[in-house]
């Protein structure tokens, strides 16, 4: 009976005990403080009437040097940054054997020139006896068809003295225009080859941008229409014009290139930088589009989503297929629907499960 009260006893001291830890959880998870946060309800729209894509900026004047010749670089006279006028000498190639090519010409071209006059001579003074009777008409055939031959001769060697003053400027790499060094591909000692860029020179002032458009959208950009250019860089929107648009996306995988010309600039406008050009196209009937800030979207390596308000008031993180950008704002195009509600920002840390308090 003694140990039949005994057992009794440790079975309602345990549950007891199980009750207590329970009740102690409990306290614990209803005591962890609220995140306070800013909620927004999905609307429908028609979205922005902007056609939002990247673009890179770059000089309206640019050009990659090369040569023309096979040599070894002597000297290079400029460096990154440096600016440089019109025919001034960038790059000297290593020009030897163009220099002994040009002394044989000049020896060729004396040699020439000798015999020219002496064949000169002789063709005035067979014309002159021809004239006289004194010499028959096959003598001055002859002697007429030296003379031709000879001025042939001297006319072949100044032509191949052009030909190699024209090497030598290859040899000697000059500024094609007004502007600025902005990179170098080559040093002292190395080969340059006929192609190869040696240096680069674009004129500041000037700048353009080269997009990227989709084939859904081409179609809708029209050439001399005005667009906004949005430098994140330098937080700045800059007006520009349409100046082409590409008819072909054969190499560029289903994007077509359009190019846009900068209205104006500013002075840490640099080429290079990354812009986004907002094109103006037409709203689309029956295109209601679930639009949401780009700031409220979490990322997690190549996934995107959005934190959402549960029924029990946690923050509820949800999986997102995203697609096309309009301005400061981003397309769902699954895993989020209209009238849901989501939070914009949190002053706190959120994670699945976390207690919010809707500001």
């Amino acid at each position: 009976m003694k140990t039949k009260l005994y057992i009794v006893a440790l079975f309602i001291l345990s549950i007891t005990i199980g009750s207590c830890g329970s009740d102690d959880k409990k306290n614990e998870v209803d005591n962890s403080p609220a995140v306070a946060v800013k909620v927004s309800t999905v609307s429908e729209g028609n979205g922005s009437p902007f056609l939002s894509v990247s673009g890179k900026i770059e000089a309206v004047n640019s050009a990659n040097i090369s040569t023309r010749m096979m040599g070894y670089v002597d000297k290079i006279y400029v460096q990154v940054g440096d600016k440089v006028k019109k025919g001034q000498q960038l790059i000297s190639i290593n020009n030897a054997d163009i220099s002994a090519k040009l002394a044989q010409v000049n020896a060729g071209i004396t040699e020439a020139t000798a015999a020219f006059n002496n064949a000169e001579k002789d063709y005035k003074r067979y014309t002159a006896l021809f004239s006289e009777n004194s010499a028959s008409q096959k003598e001055l055939d002859d002697i007429t068809a030296n003379y031709n031959m000879a001025k042939a001769r001297l006319e072949g060697a100044k032509q191949m003295k052009n030909e190699v003053n024209a090497q030598f400027s290859y040899s000697n790499i000059r500024a094609p225009f007004n502007g600025v060094v902005t990179n170098k591909f080559i040093k002292v000692g190395d080969m340059a080859n006929p192609g190869m860029p040696l240096v680069e020179v674009e004129s500041p002032g000037n700048f353009q941008v080269l997009a990227m458009v989709p084939e859904s959208e081409i179609l809708q950009i029209k050439s001399g229409s005005e667009v906004d250019v949005l430098i994140k860089t330098l937080n700045e929107s800059i007006k520009g014009t349409v100046a082409e648009v590409s008819t072909s996306a054969k190499n560029t995988g289903g994007q077509y290139m359009v190019k846009v010309m900068l209205k104006e600039s500013t002075s840490n406008l640099l080429s290079g930088m990354y812009a986004t050009v907002q094109f103006p196209t037409a709203k689309k009937a029956n295109t209601n589009r679930v639009l949401i800030p780009l700031e409220a979207v979490v990322q997690n390596g190549q996934l995107s989503g959005v934190y959402t308000v549960s029924e029990s008031k946690t923050a509820l993180l949800r999986w997102l297929r995203l697609g096309r950008t309009y301005g400061d704002n981003v397309e769902v195009l699954s895993g989020l629907s209209a009238e849901e509600d989501y939070i914009i920002s949190a002053e706190g840390k959120l994670y699945n499960g976390a207690k919010i308090s809707i500001q």
